[in-house]
């Protein structure tokens, strides 16, 4: 069922804080306030994004252990039992990303594919896949919060890649998405390249947007916090299209009648990693064990069927995980 987009609007003026365990638990932490509404769009003049680091194959994450460990037998010292200790696993995610992590008006909670991998990672953790704590951050604030220890892991649509093993450690891929543009329906733009002239809006700090102005350097790129800012932007007509990956697309889509991601080949490849703290390596490691579970049972199937299957189609394969990096 289509959202009014009303929604969207919403999203983004809500100023309501984001502490989840679940509804019913005892627990209680301090509020995190959603990102402000966007401000009148200016064109952004970053630079072309400099030539991407190298780092052998960017996919490739650190081996999990031989066996995942049971909630009774985490290791002494671990990353995963300060987690334990501590009683809840803090999570950086989005709360205006529908699909992938989004505030549900009829519960208050935020939901999707990306909340989804959280709780998995809490119920190998606490045997329990409640027990954690979701902070909104800005695509922005990703690498941030991880490196400032704010939160243990950050599921936010994040592309790996060698720019950000620099500062930070990855899971193993989690899905693989791919860079598109949103446009009004009856556009004749059916690609970046037709986009010349244009303004295009993209998130700041995000690979989206280095990758609009290195794709379409004719295009008027322009700015906002959130994919949820650039509709807006989109809605009051103060920009032609939006672009993004088509995961994040779909979900602006399900909100606005009049948008449309046209018939296109994506100009990218974007796989998604969890983000971690660079020296926390045991966590990845236990994360990369959960995630190669989730792809042999069948759960990795299922939350995609939850949340992404009517908008993208029926569940591919899970992405292979690739390890080796020492």
């Amino acid at each position: 069922m289509r959202l009014p987009w009303r929604r969207a609007l919403l999203a983004v003026a809500a100023g309501a804080s984001v502490t989840a365990l679940s509804a019913c638990t005892m627990f209680s932490y301090s509020p995190t306030p959603l990102p402000p509404a966007p401000p009148a769009p200016q064109p952004t003049t970053s630079a072309p994004p400099a030539t991407p680091a190298r780092c052998g194959n960017p996919l490739a994450s650190y081996t999990p252990d031989a066996a995942l460990p049971t909630p009774d037998t985490l290791p002494r010292g671990s990353t995963m039992a300060r987690i334990q200790k501590r009683g809840r696993l803090i999570a950086g995610v989005s709360a205006d990303t529908y699909l992938l992590g989004s505030r549900n008006p009829s519960t208050g909670e935020i939901e999707g594919f990306d909340i989804d991998m959280i709780k998995a990672v809490a119920k190998a953790i606490f045997g329990n896949e409640n027990r954690y704590q979701l902070k909104v951050i800005t695509a922005a604030q990703r690498i941030p919060a991880l490196q400032n220890g704010d939160v243990d892991i950050v599921a936010r649509n994040m592309t790996i890649n060698c720019d950000r093993w620099k500062q930070i450690a990855f899971s193993s891929e989690y899905y693989r998405s791919g860079q598109k543009i949103l446009v009004r329906k009856g556009s004749k733009a059916n690609s970046i390249k037709d986009l010349d002239g244009q303004k295009v809006c993209a998130p700041i700090g995000t690979s989206s947007m280095d990758n609009l102005i290195k794709e379409a350097p004719k295009a008027i790129p322009v700015g906002a916090d959130t994919h949820t800012g650039c509709l807006v932007l989109f809605q009051q007509g103060q920009v032609a299209a939006i672009t993004g990956d088509d995961t994040v697309l779909a979900g602006l889509v399900a909100q606005d009648p009049y948008a449309v991601v046209p018939e296109q080949r994506a100009f990218t490849a974007e796989p998604y990693g969890l983000g971690f703290n660079e020296k926390d390596v045991d966590f990845v490691r236990f994360v990369n064990a959960r995630l190669d579970e989730m792809r042999t049972d069948g759960e990795w199937t299922r939350i995609y069927n939850r949340w992404l299957r009517g908008s993208l189609g029926p569940a591919p394969e899970p992405p292979i995980a690739v390890y080796g990096r020492t």
